[in-house]
């Protein structure tokens, strides 16, 4: 998951540096803050991070199911191979890599599909980000906000008097705070605060 809060992170952070430019002409204010930190407040992300590791956990356990079948294969030729014939080593050969086969397609199709939904889940939350950054950036008169991420950051030195993480983070958890919880239905999760679902088409 700290994965995805460093992509996040990394996209935020190509944002907050637009002004980098202006920035540089000279007399401008800016500040920068941990975009790491700012998602990790962020409304919703406990929720998303719970959504994300279910979702997770529901890939692995399809995932495991066929790499149980291809062990019990595999233990099973091992044990009869001494005694099959060639058109029967043959064929478990085959039966086999094809469950190889499977899993390793499997395997790529759920990384896909969970790296698509993470970024779905995501992209409000950062957006939410985003926007109160953007929101305090005008109120204080900053031209530039930049990211300075531990070890990702092109930030050597700075005056500590230009974070103004703790700032974003308590108008963040402001937010949070405003905002009503998700629902939930049962054998249905909830949708992260921010994160909207697509509205079903009316009836007729």
């Amino acid at each position: 998951m700290r994965s995805i809060v460093r992509a996040a992170g990394a996209a935020l952070g190509l944002v907050l540096a637009a002004g980098v430019a202006q920035a540089q002409s000279g007399g401008l204010k800016i500040a920068y803050v941990n975009t790491e930190a700012l998602m990790a407040a962020a409304p919703g992300r406990a929720q998303a991070d719970s959504l994300l590791n279910r979702e997770g956990e529901g890939f692995r356990a399809q995932l495991q199911k066929l790499q149980d079948s291809l062990n019990t294969a595999m233990s099973n030729y091992q044990k009869k191979e001494p005694t099959m014939t060639a058109a029967q080593k043959d064929a478990a050969q085959k039966s086999i890599s094809t469950l190889e086969n499977d899993l390793q397609s499997k395997n790529t199709q759920f990384q896909q599909q969970f790296q698509q939904r993470t970024n779905e889940v995501m992209a409000p939350i950062t957006e939410s980000v985003r926007k109160v950054l953007d929101d305090i950036r005008a109120e204080d008169g900053y031209a530039v906000i930049f990211a300075n991420d531990p070890g990702g950051s092109a930030i050597v030195a700075a005056d500590k008097n230009l974070d103004i993480t703790d700032r974003v983070v308590a108008r963040l958890r402001t937010v949070s705070a405003t905002r009503p919880a998700a629902a939930t239905t049962p054998g249905k999760p909830g949708t992260p605060a921010g994160v909207t679902t697509p509205k079903k088409p009316p009836t007729r």
